[in-house]
């Protein structure tokens, strides 16, 4: 692919407009009229709290058969994403920043002194920009950070769907992609079947919503969590019937750590007399949970989350670094988030933390880190 190819198929065209515009629609009239569950988020400094709607799994399943039966009466194309993947990618590039914008410019105008739309405005511009100045800034009664989270989850798995139809249109179709495409289908679906454990995760809770989330979310995560499929699609790997195995387990002891970490904690934070494996957990400071998957790592989630995206990686061989980009920016940034969340529990929990440092030593990788 040549410099002014590439260049050409980032440039935006009106129909990659209209399938973002239209995809972001959906999302808004499905998030606000389909049934879910209200769950109550975590309460703010100022005694307020918001109510998430978790229906994010039947606005993908809805999504994905309309989509499914306009195909078939050929009313969209199953290839009209991965035919425009770059244009697809600079729209949406451009459409965060624009967003930025806008939350940039109405939280410096903000007046409010509620926890959710109070300015927090250090002076540094960059600061302000990449870590936001409203916690949570809603638009038509939509609370943004939520809306923008599940966008990118449901982006990635409509992305990948139309990478394979693209594979099986081209009669390209592997062992391999089906494996990639099974671990992703699985991952995201179960996302959303615990969507409403995201209400408790740290980037709902604490994190204010600037470029880091913007981008994350409606960039990062669909476009680049994508990479392996893409590249499947010009490049074929023959995986013996032990690797298959061996990455199905691999993915299985990812997915095991991952949700159980993570459902523990959501359960922990319901109601903290909650059994944990079977057991009365173990409190520290009566703020602390050091039992299970939490009495192992400190970060042990994210242990898992590495696990699951190295499997997603494995499927692609080991002939070019390029699928494994994704795993090796997770452990970058992981490690990078699990530093800023040390000193900001440090900070916070004071001598508690210090004594759950000595009762679970390990970070994220049991006697190694």
């Amino acid at each position: 692919m040549d410099l002014g190819f590439l260049l050409q198929a980032l440039i935006p065209s009106r129909n990659s407009v209209a399938v973002l515009l239209i995809f972001f629609a959906y999302l808004a009239i499905a998030g606000s009229i389909l049934p879910g569950k209200l769950v109550p988020g975590v309460t703010l400094q100022d005694g307020s709290r918001l109510y998430y709607r978790c229906n994010g799994l039947r606005a993908l399943l809805l999504l994905v058969g309309l989509l499914g039966i306009g195909s078939k009466m050929n009313f969209v194309s199953p290839t009209v994403i991965s035919n425009r993947g770059l244009e697809l990618l600079s729209t949406t590039f451009i459409f965060s920043f624009l967003t930025m914008v806008v939350l940039y410019a109405a939280g410096c105008r903000s007046c409010s002194k509620g926890s959710s739309l109070k300015p927090h405005i250090t002076g540094n511009l960059i600061h302000d920009w990449w870590y936001g100045i409203q916690l949570n800034p809603q638009f038509m009664g939509i609370d943004l950070k939520f809306f923008f989270v599940r966008a990118g989850m449901m982006g990635w798995l409509i992305i990948n769907l139309s990478v394979l139809a693209k594979s099986v249109q081209d009669g390209s179709l592997s062992q391999s992609m089906i494996l990639y495409q099974l671990f992703c289908a699985f991952y995201i679906l179960d996302y959303f079947v615990h969507e409403e454990y995201m209400t408790s995760t740290w980037d709902i809770i604490a994190e204010r919503l600037g470029f880091m989330l913007v981008f994350g979310d409606l960039v990062w995560i669909p476009f680049t969590f994508s990479i392996q499929g893409w590249w499947l699609l010009n490049n074929k790997v023959e995986l013996t019937t032990a690797t298959a195995i061996a990455n199905c387990f691999v993915f299985l002891i990812g997915y095991l750590v991952f949700r159980g970490a993570n459902k523990q904690k959501h359960i922990f934070k319901q109601n903290p007399k909650a059994l944990i494996w079977g057991k009365p957990p173990k409190v520290v400071g009566g703020k602390l949970l050091a039992s299970g998957y939490w009495g192992i790592a400190r970060h042990s989630n994210y242990l898992g989350d590495l696990l699951l995206a190295l499997s997603f990686s494995l499927p692609c061989g080991l002939s070019s670094p390029i699928p494994y980009f994704y795993p090796i920016y997770l452990f970058i940034l992981l490690v990078w988030r699990e530093r800023r969340d040390e000193a900001r529990c440090a900070e916070k929990y004071k001598d508690i933390w210090a004594e759950y440092c000595r009762l679970v030593p390990w970070r994220i990788f049991p006697y190694l880190y």
